[in-house]
């Protein structure tokens, strides 16, 4: 089924051609415009329609076998959903003379600029959840090596009256090893 056929299937419902033909743009439009804008298109029992990135990746040239270098881009994916799933599956019946997919549930259903503030919503919780995660990080950070400062000043207090004692043990050996030497020198004189 292409477009003007959708258009046909619709018109005697909507009540002509025209207005078929309008319905259909708007809503293609509608939905093109969201997920160019990065937002999900959710029908429910239908699908959704959402914006993925693919990164830059290395692919095959089929006829040469040639390495060709891809860059990243952006493209549409479709999901279906459930419903569309298990009738397309077979696990459940087409209704003949009702809709395949049902109406959403009250309230599910919303204007485009609550949609469009619920995301604004969305977005600055996330921001704010990611800066009291990194505030938290950075004030644990701060304790541990705060503790690890302590710890290694405590180790070094302790280190240091060994040192000295070490160093002021030394010359007193020196000089006792020089009086025995004198002593010994003027033994062999006398």
């Amino acid at each position: 089924m292409n477009k003007a056929q959708l258009v046909e299937a619709i018109a005697d419902k909507l009540g002509g051609r025209q207005q078929a033909a309008d319905a259909v743009d708007i809503v293609l439009d509608a939905i093109i415009r969201a997920v160019v804008a990065g937002e999900r298109v959710s029908v429910t029992g239908f699908g959704s329609f959402e914006k993925v990135n693919r990164p830059a990746r290395y692919a095959r040239n089929p006829q040469t076998g040639e390495r060709v270098r891809v860059k990243k881009t952006s493209v549409p994916r479709f999901r279906a959903g459930q419903g569309f799933k298990d009738l397309v599956a077979g696990t459940k019946k087409l209704p003949k003379n009702d809709v395949a997919v049902k109406k959403a549930p009250k309230g599910s259903l919303s204007g485009g600029t609550t949609t469009k503030k619920a995301a604004a919503k969305k977005a600055t919780a996330k921001k704010t959840t990611a800066k009291k995660a990194t505030t938290a990080k950075k004030t644990t950070a701060r304790k541990a090596t705060t503790k690890k400062a302590a710890t290694a000043k405590k180790a070094t207090a302790k280190k240091a009256p060994a040192k000295k004692t070490t160093a002021k043990k030394a010359p007193a050996k020196r000089a006792s090893a020089r009086k025995t030497t004198a002593k010994k020198a003027t033994a062999r004189r006398g």
